[in-house]
């Protein structure tokens, strides 16, 4: 396989995974319903930094360690596992008291729980903390650097590709939430969004924790 169908396949492979709904999608939306656009795309952002952490880990070598490690790969699933109940939590628990009755005629918008750094580093945490995206790169990538290139730099090639994919994906479901923005406003639609998104980080998180390699 030369470099250029190597290129050409894992961009393919790697855009289809990328648009395949999940977690990482689920934190972006909810966060452009109901914070902004804005800080949604930093989250986003920080899920693509996310991804070139693992490609630059992988290209090193040393994410083999969650391969051969059954310890390593335990400790960072089960930090993952609680920092997903850690944002499920949260989420729950600001949509009740979002629900709570207000003092005044009318209800004020409940504070942004982080700005834009602070979202930028959540999605950067969802996947640096995730093992199975460790072994996802770990296993993946490989299999797309053809024989003779240089193995540190067509891996961080590879996973510069995937973290712009992402980028471009993020950017386009931030847009997607401009016209309903209005309505996304509203405290009722706000809370079920929390309260939904909540439930699915919780949800991974408890699947992450329970999950056997």
């Amino acid at each position: 396989m030369t470099a250029t169908a190597a290129l050409l396949a894992f961009t393919l492979a790697a855009a289809i995974l990328t648009v395949t709904p999940g977690m990482d999608s689920a934190l972006v939306l909810r966060t452009a319903a109901v914070e902004g656009g804005r800080r949604a795309f930093m989250a986003g952002l920080g899920i693509c930094a996310g991804c070139l952490v693992w490609g630059a880990i992988a290209a090193f070598g040393l994410g083999s360690l969650l391969l051969v490690s059954t310890l390593a790969y335990d400790a960072l699933r089960i930090c993952a596992a609680l920092y997903l109940f850690y944002l499920g939590v949260t989420l729950l628990w600001g949509s009740l008291k979002r629900g709570q009755p207000a003092a005044g005629p009318q209800a004020p918008r409940a504070p942004a729980a982080a700005g834009p750094a602070g979202w930028f580093a959540r999605g950067c945490l969802t996947n640096v903390l995730n093992p199975k995206v460790g072994v996802f790169y770990i296993t993946f990538l490989p299999q797309f650097i053809p024989a003779g290139a240089d193995v540190l730099r067509f891996s961080l090639l590879l996973a510069a590709i995937h973290a712009l994919l992402g980028v471009l994906w993020f950017a386009l479901l931030v847009a997607a939430t401009r016209p309903l923005a209005r309505w996304l406003s509203r405290p009722a639609v706000m809370r079920g969004l929390d309260r939904m998104t909540g439930a699915v980080f919780i949800a991974f998180g408890l699947k992450l924790a329970l999950e056997k390699r």
